[in-house]
C-alpha cells in the first residue's frame, strides 16, 4: 500500500499545533460530541477527543451518518461537531438540509484536498468546490490559510453556529496542513 506524508506548514518547530487550538475550542464550549471520518490532518485532534474524559469521539463510514449523529446528539440535549475532509462534502449535502430545515446547529472543520501541492486529482474536483457546495447548502464558511488564525476563527464559527442556530464550517487550507505526498517505494520497488 503507499504511504501518505502531510507535510504541515510551520514557520518554527516550537510554533503550537492548529489542532490544539481546535480541541481547546470545542471543549471550551462544551461540545460533548465528535462525529468524523478517520482523516490523517485530522489525526491529533481526533486523538485528543477519545483521550478527553468528557468528550464522545465518534467514528463513522461517511459523511452523512456524522450529520444524522450530530442531529441526535442535539435532539439529546448535547452540543456536536463534525470532523472531516474537503472530499466527503459532497456527501453531506442531502443530510445538510435536516439540520436547516429544523435549524440544528453544526460547527464542521474540514481539512482540504485538492488545493496546494496536491499530487492526486481525484481530490480536485471537490476541493475546489467544497465552500461553493457548503454555501449553496446554507452554510457559513470560514476560511483558515494560517496556523495563528485557527483558534479566533474556529471560536467564531462556534458561536455563530450555536448562537444562531445554523451551519458552520471551518475549511483549513492544504497550504497550512500540508500536502499529502505519495512515497514511491511504497510497493516494493523501491529500498527505503
Amino acid at each position: 500500500h503507499p504511504t501518505w506524508n502531510a507535510s504541515p506548514m510551520t514557520d518554527s518547530a516550537d510554533a503550537r499545533d492548529w489542532r490544539d487550538d481546535i480541541f481547546d475550542a470545542l471543549r471550551a464550549a462544551g461540545i460533548k460530541q465528535v462525529a468524523y471520518v478517520p482523516d490523517a490532518g485530522h489525526k491529533k485532534l481526533i486523538e485528543r477527543v477519545h483521550a478527553a474524559n468528557d468528550m464522545r469521539a465518534v467514528s463513522v463510514t461517511t459523511e452523512e451518518d456524522a450529520v444524522a449523529c450530530l442531529a441526535g446528539a442535539w435532539l439529546g440535549g448535547e452540543k456536536g461537531a463534525l470532523l472531516m475532509q474537503s472530499s466527503g462534502v459532497g456527501n453531506t449535502i442531502n443530510m445538510l438540509s435536516l439540520m436547516t430545515t429544523c435549524r440544528f446547529p453544526m460547527p464542521m472543520f474540514v481539512t482540504m484536498r485538492g488545493e496546494w501541492g496536491e499530487f492526486n486529482s481525484w481530490q480536485m474536483p471537490m476541493g475546489g468546490k467544497t465552500q461553493a457546495h457548503f454555501e449553496l447548502a446554507g452554510v457559513k464558511c470560514f476560511r483558515c490559510e494560517r496556523a495563528e488564525d485557527v483558534a479566533e476563527t474556529v471560536q467564531a464559527a462556534i458561536d455563530q453556529a450555536y448562537n444562531g442556530d445554523c451551519m458552520t464550517a471551518v475549511l483549513l487550507a492544504q497550504k497550512m496542513i500540508g500536502a499529502k505526498k505519495f512515497a514511491v517505494g511504497s510497493f516494493g520497488d523501491n529500498k527505503q
